[in-house]
C-alpha cells in the first residue's frame, strides 16, 4: 500500500487527516531544501547521505562507471519526464509499438519496462486492501452458517485461520475509520463558505476570530476549525481569498483519501481486476499477463521514486536522484492505489531480474500476505541472480517485530538472521537532529538495516513536475541510489558487500527516537546500523575492503578478461 501517513491534525476533535503518497507538500522553491538529502553530515551537520563526494572519492581512483539498472516496482513512472528521461532503461532488442514480443521474454512492447495491474481492457489505479481481500475469501469458511463446519476449518487451516483474524481486526476497525473520516472532511467541505463569510472580509488574524460569534451548531463547528486553520504559518495572517484556497484544496485531498478507502479499499463487493486484468488471479505459476503501460497519471508515488534514484537536473530545476549519473529506471508497475497482490509482485521480481536490473526498490507493503511463499520464492531467485533488493520499513510508526510488514526477509521474526542476504531494509529520517527519525517510520533494531532522508524530499512527479513527498518510500530510493553508486563503479560487489558496505558507515546518533515515554529508544537502538547511510563514506568502506579491478591481459589474438589481486588488505 502506498501510504505515507503525513501527519495533518490541524483540526482537534476532528478525525485526523493521513495523507497518501499521491498527495504532496506544497513546492518550496528553496534550492538548500530541496536537495537537503544528498548534503555531507561532517561539513553541515545536516543527516544528507553525501553523495557528491562519493562520486569524487570514486573518480579520484581513477573507476569509470558502468550503468547499473534500477528496477522500480511501483505505480508506474512517466517515462517521458524532462527529468527522467535521460535515465530510463531501454529494451534495446525490442522494437516500440510493432505489437510484437521481438526479444521473445514473453512481453510484448516492452520497451521501458511492464505493468502487471494492466490488460487489454485499461489499468488498474485504485484496488481494495489485502485485509478486505482475505477477510472477503474466508468470511464463510471460517465464520459461515454452521458453527461445524467453521471449527473444522479452523482446525484443518490454522495459519489461514489467524491471518483471517488479523485480517478482520484491521478491517473492522480502519472500515469504520474510512467512513468517519469520509463523511468529517466532506462535511467541512461543505461549509467552506460558512467560515469565509464569518470573516466578514476580514484578514486571519487572532482579532478576527475573537470578534466571530456563533449562533449556530455550525457556526461553531466552522469557528472551531479557523481557530485550528489560523495556526497554520501558510494562511495566519492571510485574506479570505487565502484562506479558501488553502481549505478548498485541503479538504479535497482528504475527502479524496477517505471516499477511496470506504468505497473502494474498505468494500467487500469491490474487485476491478477481473474485468481489466483478465488473468486468474488464483494461479501463481502465470505471469504472461498485464501491458506496457508505464505510467500511473493519477498518482506521483512511482515517478517521485524514480527521480530520487536518477533524476537529472534539467532547465530551471535542481532536483537530481543520488545514482544521477549512473542508474537506468526500468519501470515495473505492480502497486495500485491500494495493497499490492502477492502475485504481481513476484512477477514483478522475476521480470526485472531477466531483463538485467541489478537493483529492485520495492516501496509498498502490507500487513498480511496470503501469497508470501511465492514472493520468497522470487526473493530467493533475485538472491541467486546476484540483485540487491531494497526495500522500505513502513509508515505506521510500529516496531516491525511486532508487527509484520510483508514481503519481509524473515519468514519468522523469532529468527536470528533473515533467510536470504540480498535485501536491505530501510528507515525513514528528517533534516531535524533533534527529531531524527520521521515520526511516521517503522522500526527495529535486527529488522530495519538503516535509516536514510525520507521526510520533505522533493523529486519528479507526473506531468512533468516536481513535489514534495514523505515516507519510508522516498527513503528506500535513497538507498537504491546509493547502491548503484557503489555497484557502477565496482561492479563486482555483491548484493551482501554492498548492504555491508552501506551498514557498517552509516552516521550514527544517540538522540531521542521519539518512539514513546521510554529514553531508552535511541536513535543508534532503532535500526541494524543505528544511523543514516553515508554514500561516501561506504564508497571507501566497499573500495577498501571488496574492489577487485578487471584488467585486459592479451593472450594470442585475443583478449581474456582477468582480475587482479587486490592490492589493499581486507575481506574478500
Amino acid at each position: 500500500m502506498k501510504k505515507i501517513l503525513i501527519a495533518a491534525c490541524f483540526m482537534t476533535g476532528f478525525v485526523s487527516f493521513a495523507q497518501t503518497a499521491d498527495t504532496a507538500l506544497d513546492p518550496m522553491k528553496d534550492k538548500d531544501l530541496m536537495t537537503w538529502y544528498h548534503k555531507d553530515f561532517a561539513s553541515t551537520n545536516v543527516y544528507g547521505v553525501n553523495t557528491q563526494n562519493a562520486y569524487k572519492y570514486l573518480e579520484s581512483k581513477g573507476l569509470k562507471p558502468t550503468p547499473v539498472i534500477v528496477g522500480v516496482l511501483d505505480s508506474g513512472v512517466q517515462v517521458d519526464h524532462p527529468g527522467l528521461i535521460k535515465n530510463m532503461w531501454t529494451n534495446v532488442n525490442e522494437i516500440p509499438g510493432n505489437g510484437k514480443d521481438d526479444d521473445g521474454n514473453g512481453y510484448i512492447d516492452d520497451i521501458h519496462g511492464w505493468n502487471f495491474i494492466g490488460g487489454k481492457n485499461g489499468d488498474v489505479y485504485d484496488d481494495n486492501l489485502e485485509v478486505t481481500r482475505v477477510v472477503k475469501k474466508y468470511q464463510n469458511v471460517f465464520e459461515g452458517p454452521n458453527s461445524t463446519t467453521n471449527k473444522a476449518n479452523q482446525a484443518k487451516m490454522p495459519e489461514e485461520f489467524a491471518m483471517y483474524m488479523k485480517s478482520k481486526d484491521i478491517f473492522t476497525k480502519k472500515s469504520v475509520e474510512a467512513r468517519q473520516g469520509y463523511e468529517t472532511y466532506k462535511r467541512i467541505q461543505q461549509m467552506i463558505p460558512t467560515m469565509i463569510a464569518m470573516l466578514d472580509g476580514k484578514n486571519l488574524t487572532p482579532e478576527t476570530l475573537a470578534a466571530i460569534k456563533p449562533t449556530t451548531q455550525e457556526q461553531a463547528m466552522a469557528a472551531s476549525v479557523l481557530s485550528q486553520v489560523a495556526q497554520d504559518p501558510e494562511v495566519k495572517g492571510k485574506s479570505p481569498a487565502d484562506v479558501q484556497a488553502f481549505l478548498t484544496k485541503q479538504m479535497k485531498e482528504a475527502v479524496d483519501y477517505y471516499e477511496v478507502q470506504a468505497t473502494k479499499q474498505y468494500d467487500l463487493n469491490f474487485d476491478p481486476r477481473a474485468s481489466i486484468v483478465g488473468d486468474d488471479y488464483d494461479n501463481y505459476a502465470e505471469k504472461y499477463y498485464g501491458n506496457n503501460h508505464y505510467a500511473d497519471p493519477k498518482g506521483e508515488h512511482g515517478t517521485h521514486v524514480a527521480g530520487i534514484i536518477a533524476g537529472v537536473p534539467q532547465g530551471d530545476e535542481v532536483q537530481y536522484g543520488v545514482g544521477y549519473k549512473v542508474a537506468k529506471i526500468m519501470a515495473v508497475r505492480a502497486v495500485p492505489n491500494g495493497d499490492e497482490r502477492d502475485k504481481d509482485v513476484a512477477n514483478a521480481i522475476r521480470y526485472a531480474v531477466d531483463n538485467g536490473a541489478k537493483i529492485l526498490n520495492m516501496s509498498f507493503g502490507k500487513p498480511v500476505s496470503p501469497g508470501k511463499d511465492v514472493v520468497w520464492d522470487a526473493f530467493k531467485y533475485a538472491q541467486d541472480k546476484g540483485v540487491l533488493l531494497v526495500k522500505a520499513a513502513g509508515n505506521d510508526n510500529e516496531n516491525v517485530a511486532e508487527n509484520v510488514y510483508y514481503p519481509t526477509n524473515y519468514k519468522d521474526v523469532a529468527d536470528a538472521k533473515p533467510f536470504i542476504n540480498n535485501m536491505i531494509v530501510v528507515g525513514a529520517s528528517t533534516n531535524d537532529n533533534e527529531f531524527l527519525r520521521a515520526s511516521f517510520s517503522n522500526y527495529n533494531q535486527k529488522m530495519v538495516n538503516v535509516f536514510a532522508p525520507g521526510e520533505k524530499i522533493y523529486s519528479t512527479v507526473p506531468g512533468s513536475k516536481y513535489e514534495y513527498l514523505q515516507g519510508t518510500s522516498m527513503a528506500s530510493p535513497v538507498v537504491a541510489g546509493a547502491a548503484a553508486v557503489l555497484m557502477a563503479y565496482m561492479p563486482n560487489l555483491t548484493p551482501a558487500q554492498v548492504i555491508e558496505s552501506l551498514v557498517k558507515t552509516v552516521n550514527k546518533s544517540s538522540v531521542n527516537a521519539m518512539i514513546n515515554s521510554n529514553t531508552n529508544n535511541k536513535f543508534d537502538m532503532i535500526s541494524e546500523a543505528g544511523g543514516v547511510i553515508d554514500v561516501r563514506k561506504a564508497a571507501e568502506y566497499a573500495f577498501t575492503n571488496f574492489y577487485k579491478p578487471l584488467s585486459f591481459t592479451p593472450q594470442g589474438n585475443t583478449k581474456v578478461l582477468k582480475r587482479k589481486k587486490n592490492v589493499k588488505a581486507g575481506r574478500r
